[in-house]
C-alpha cells in the first residue's frame, strides 16, 4: 500500500493527515518493509537501529492513544492485526 491509501483507509476526517491512527498505520508499513528488508539483509545494522527507533516511537504513541481513546486504541489494534 502507499501513503495515500493508508491515509484515506485510517483517517478521522477529510483533511486528516497527522492523527495518531494514521501516523500508527503509517509507520506500522515501514515496521513491515523493514523487517523484510532485514530478513534479506541480515547485516545491515543502521536500518536495524532504524526499525528499533521507529517501533518505540509506535509503542509510545499506541500508549498514548490508550490512554486517552480507549475505544479508538482497541479499533486500531483490531483494524492493523497487532496485538492478538
Amino acid at each position: 500500500m502507499n501513503k495515500s491509501e493508508i491515509v484515506g483507509k485510517f483517517r478521522q476526517h477529510d483533511s486528516d493527515t497527522g492523527s495518531c491512527e494514521v501516523q500508527v498505520a503509517l509507520w506500522t508499513e515501514r515496521i513491515k518493509y523493514l523487517t523484510e528488508h532485514l530478513g534479506a539483509h541480515r547485516k545491515d545494522f543502521h536500518s536495524r537501529r532504524g526499525l528499533v527507533a521507529l517501533a518505540n516511537r509506535r509503542r509510545r504513541l499506541l500508549s498514548y492513544l490508550k490512554r486517552t481513546k480507549v475505544d479508538s486504541y482497541k479499533n486500531l489494534i483490531q483494524r492493523l492485526n497487532l496485538r492478538k
